[in-house]
């Protein structure tokens, strides 16, 4: 007889990542007699994709943000978030290339204009509060994989002559772009930092009013089989991840098609990154997948505003977790970790009032934790998240599952260490019985309304 262990977050009722009383296992009737109801199948005989982590984006906004904080306070959030028993256990997060939307101001690591000998590349602009805060990561997660993605490159080497507002990479740029992100792995390394892998434009497809890039396929493609690729390689960087489009997943397949041409092109990636902003899409990523079975696919970017519902952000981020995870996605990873009550700081905002935007109706984005007027709060996102990243381990496996409702979203895994790890999430207004049936046992249990669980054996 087995012993299940159960974690559950109940924001209504202050449950928060509670360790609920134990479950046992108990032969599953045969025949007439057999619970044929209410039941959540795990079958780790059946196993899928690899588990690299989970974990957020080390922003300027959150690395500035945590800079700013008591010595006690960066303590708590290094802890909540990277440390495996006392927090969320975060192993898998972002950096950026250059500045983001969620930098205080633009900057690059070389703003001299025609520099393609990279004579001026410093990075000492991150050493002042982004590198300072992944180094307090890395002391709680040493084995941490961390990618990074640029939102524009330096703008010499734009079509507009502008970080903002699109562009494309110049073609005589491309070399010396190649090199500059070659440049920026090396460079992190000797600051103490190993960058696991790159994404080669976040959101290629937008032209937003901040750092941006346009790429269509075939320049990605062209770009990283020709230039970024072969930079990599003559760098000894020839075992570093490149991922391309870092968009919504509603156009995956298509990319994946495009950029995925050719038997040189196919062997030149490593996977796709996607984001969450145009909708679910589950089924895209499946048939991604089926197209090219040998690829990462890493949900690299997703963020919700502020909300008045206690639950909301926990629940839509732990919707996309289940469904991302079910769909072959090997990673997951939030956006901004630490934002002030302004949702900053940043310099987004100022370009889209300059251009007519009402400043009442600036959307105002949610981290995990927040740090308000000085004063740590934690969203509900916070403890949804960490049902996955703390309890489904870095080499874990999917598993098999089925579930009797669509009233429960459910996943499954089994870890490293040959213990398993499912996930339950209830969205209804009503609590849900269930059975969790392995192999030839089960154990009853009911998912609150508005309530996530955890389920270890």
């Amino acid at each position: 007889m087995k012993e299940i262990r159960v974690i559950e977050t109940n924001v209504a009722k202050g449950d928060l990542l509670k360790e609920a009383a134990p479950l046992q296992f108990v032969p599953d009737k045969k025949g007439p007699d057999g619970n044929e109801e209410d039941i959540f199948n795990i079958y780790d005989q059946v196993q899928y994709q690899e588990i690299l982590g989970f974990g957020g984006a080390f922003t300027e906004a959150s690395a500035l943000n945590f800079k700013g904080l008591t010595e006690e306070q960066q303590k708590e959030v290094a802890d909540q978030y990277f440390d495996a028993e006392k927090g969320i256990g975060y192993s898998f997060c972002r950096a950026t290339i250059n500045s983001c939307d969620f930098s205080a101001d633009f900057y690059s690591y070389d703003d001299v204009d025609g520099d393609f000998a990279l004579e001026h590349f410093d990075i000492v602009h991150d050493k002042e509060a982004v590198i300072p805060m992944i180094h307090t990561a890395l002391e709680r997660s040493p084995e941490m994989r961390i990618f990074s993605s640029p939102w524009s490159p330096p703008a010499w080497m734009k079509t507009n002559g502008k970080m903002a507002k699109g562009g494309s990479l110049k073609k005589e740029c491309y070399d010396v772009w190649a090199r500059y992100v070659a440049k920026y792995i090396q460079e992190y390394e000797k600051a103490g930092v190993h960058i696991w892998g790159v994404t080669v434009q976040n959101e290629s497809k937008a032209a937003q009013g901040w750092e941006s890039c346009i790429y269509e396929a075939a320049e990605e493609r062209d770009f990283v089989v020709g230039y970024l690729r072969p930079a990599c390689d003559r760098a000894g960087l020839g075992d570093r991840k490149i991922l391309c489009w870092d968009h919504n997943k509603e156009r995956v397949v298509d990319r994946a098609l495009e950029t995925f041409c050719s038997p040189r092109a196919r062997d030149a990636f490593d996977g796709m990154a996607v984001h969450w902003y145009a909708g679910d899409h589950f089924g895209a990523l499946d048939a991604a997948h089926q197209l090219f079975p040998e690829k990462l696919f890493v949900a690299s970017e997703q963020c919700k505003g502020a909300s008045d519902i206690p639950w909301n952000s926990g629940e839509t981020y732990a919707h996309d977790i289940i469904g991302d995870l079910n769909n072959w996605v090997n990673a997951w990873v939030d956006w901004n970790m630490l934002l002030d009550e302004n949702g900053g700081p940043d310099h987004w905002k100022d370009e889209q009032q300059a251009t007519g935007w009402d400043p009442e109706k600036i959307w105002v984005g949610e981290s995990p934790i927040m740090v308000k007027n000085g004063v740590l709060e934690y969203a509900s996102s916070y403890y949804y998240i960490g049902h996955f990243s703390k309890y489904i381990r870095p080499g874990a496996r999917r598993v098999a599952s089925s579930l009797y409702t669509d009233r429960l979203e459910g996943c499954a895994f089994k870890n490293p260490d040959g213990s398993h790890a499912a996930v339950l999430m209830n969205r209804t207004d009503s609590d849900i019985k269930v059975f969790l049936r392995y192999k030839t046992e089960i154990a009853p249990y009911t998912v609150q309304a508005h309530s996530i669980a955890t389920f270890l054996f």
